[in-house]
C-alpha cells in the first residue's frame, strides 16, 4: 500500500463517503481533503460542511458549479442530438468528467497526491472518473475503496459508522429510499430496489420531477425556444443563463409530465442494468434542437453528424470526455453549429413534445419559392430531374444486367 499524505474525496456527506472518509484516514492514515460539486441536484450542501469538518477535515471544497455543468458539458453535448442506446440523454455520464476535472484541480491545489471516490467495482462511474482524472493527470493515484475493502452490505456499513462514531442521518437510515438515486440539472436517475426485476413496473410514487401524463394539465402548453450558434439561450424570448434555462425548462416540462424514460442499458463493464431517468428539460431540448436544425444544417452535414453521434455517445458513457477522438469529434459538431440559429414553437401535452414551427431570419436553407405546390415562377425547373434520376440509376441498370446474364 502506497505511504500517501493527502487525499481528495468526491464527498456528498452521505452514508457511503462518510465511511469512505473514516476509512481512508484509517487505513492510508492520511489527511482527507473533501470535495463537493453543487450540479444542481436540489440538496442543501452546507450539511456535508459540517459533517466533514466534525471528522477531522481541514480542507473542505464546495463548489456552485452549475452554469459550468450546462454551459461547457450538457450544451456541447445536446449540439449533437445525443442519445445513449436510442433513448438515454447521458445525464450521469456527463455530469462525471466535470467533476473528475475539478478533483484533480483541488489535488493540484492542495498538493495531494490522490484522489478517491465512492463508486462501485460493478458500475460506469468508477471507469469515467478515473478515465477522466488520468487524462487530464498522468501522475494522479486514484483510490476505490469499492475494490478494496470488505464492506460489501449496507449493514456492514452501519456497524463501521457505529465502530467509529460516525453520525448517520435518520432521513439515510430509518427512512431511507429504496432506490439509488443520483441528480443532477440534467436528470434525476434511479436503480436497484424493485428496479432490479426488469419485468416490474416502477411505483409512481419513485418518480420526483415529473407528474405522470395521465395526472399532467388538460390544456396543453406552448413555448418557444430560441438558439444561437446551437445552444438555447432564451425562452419565450427572455434570455436566461445555461442553468437557470434548463431548471425552467425542468419544471414547465416536468409539470406536464414530460422526460421519463425506464430502460436496460448495456453498462460498459458488461453487465445489462435497469435504470428509470427523469430528464423533462432535456428531452423538450432534444426535440427543439433537431427542429432547428432541420432548417439551418446542410443535409449532408446533418446526416454525418446522425452517423457519428452514437460514437460520441459511447465515448461519454464509457468515459472518454477528455480523450483526443472525443475533443476532435466536438470540433467537427461545434463548427456545424456556426449556422443554427432561430426559433423554435413548442406545444407540451401530456407526456409528449410536439415541433410546431420553426423559424431562422437569416441561416434558413428552407426556400418556400422552391419547395411550392403552386406555381414557382422558374425557381424550380422539374424537367431536370430526369437526367438526375437516369445519373443516379446508371449503375443500379448495370447490375440488373449483370444479374440476368448470369441467370441465363
Amino acid at each position: 500500500m502506497p505511504k500517501l499524505n493527502k487525499v481528495v474525496l468526491a464527498y456528498s456527506g452521505g452514508l457511503d463517503t462518510s465511511v469512505i472518509l473514516r476509512w481512508l484516514q484509517e487505513t492510508y492514515d492520511c489527511e482527507v481533503v473533501t470535495y463537493t460539486a453543487d450540479l444542481g441536484q436540489g440538496e442543501e450542501l452546507e450539511p456535508a460542511r459540517e459533517k466533514a469538518a466534525s471528522m477531522g477535515v481541514q480542507e473542505i471544497f464546495i463548489d456552485d458549479v452549475r452554469e459550468e455543468f450546462v454551459a461547457d458539458f450538457v450544451f456541447p453535448m445536446f449540439r449533437c442530438n445525443t442519445l445513449y442506446e436510442g433513448e438515454y440523454l447521458l445525464g450521469t455520464s456527463i455530469a462525471r468528467p466535470l467533476i473528475a476535472k475539478r478533483l484533480v484541480e483541488v489535488a493540484a491545489e492542495t498538493r495531494a497526491e490522490a484522489i478517491a471516490h465512492g463508486a462501485t467495482g460493478k458500475g460506469n462511474d468508477q471507469v469515467r472518473f478515473e478515465l477522466g482524472a488520468y487524462a487530464l493527470d498522468p501522475s494522479i493515484q486514484v483510490i476505490a475503496p469499492w475494490r478494496e475493502w470488505d464492506l460489501h452490505s449496507r449493514e456492514a456499513l452501519m456497524a463501521f459508522c457505529e465502530k467509529y462514531q460516525i453520525k448517520v442521518d435518520q432521513k439515510r437510515s430509518g427512512n431511507q429510499s429504496p432506490y439509488s438515486m443520483d441528480a443532477n440539472l440534467l436528470h434525476i436517475s434511479y436503480e436497484g430496489g424493485i428496479l432490479e426485476d426488469p419485468s416490474l413496473e416502477p411505483e409512481e410514487a419513485m418518480w420526483l420531477w415529473s407528474v405522470s401524463p395521465e395526472a399532467a394539465p388538460d390544456e396543453a402548453l406552448y413555448l418557444e425556444l430560441s438558439y444561437e450558434a446551437g445552444d438555447p439561450v432564451a425562452i419565450n424570448g427572455r434570455r436566461l443563463s445555461p442553468a437557470t434555462l434548463l431548471a425552467e425548462l425542468n419544471q414547465i416540462a416536468g409539470s406536464h409530465g414530460i422526460g421519463r424514460v425506464d430502460i436496460v442499458e448495456n453498462r460498459y463493464v458488461g453487465m445489462k442494468a435497469r435504470g428509470c431517468y427523469e430528464t423533462p428539460g432535456g428531452t423538450v431540448l432534444l426535440k427543439a434542437h433537431r427542429a432547428i436544425e432541420s432548417i439551418t444544417l446542410d443535409r449532408e452535414l446533418g446526416h454525418l453528424k446522425d452517423e457519428l453521434m452514437p460514437r460520441y455517445a459511447s465515448l461519454i458513457y464509457n468515459g472518454y470526455w477528455w480523450s483526443p477522438e472525443r475533443l476532435a469529434l466536438q470540433a467537427l459538431i461545434d463548427q456545424s453549429q456556426q449556422h443554427v440559429n432561430g426559433t423554435v414553437r413548442l406545444k407540451l401535452y401530456k407526456g409528449q413534445v410536439s415541433v410546431v414551427g420553426r423559424s431562422s431570419d437569416h441561416d434558413s436553407l428552407y426556400d418556400g419559392n422552391i419547395v411550392t405546390f403552386e406555381d414557382d415562377a422558374g425557381a424550380y425547373d422539374q424537367s431536370d430531374a430526369e437526367g438526375f434520376i437516369k445519373l443516379n440509376a446508371l449503375r443500379l441498370k448495370m447490375a440488373s444486367r449483370r444479374t440476368s446474364k448470369t441467370r441465363s
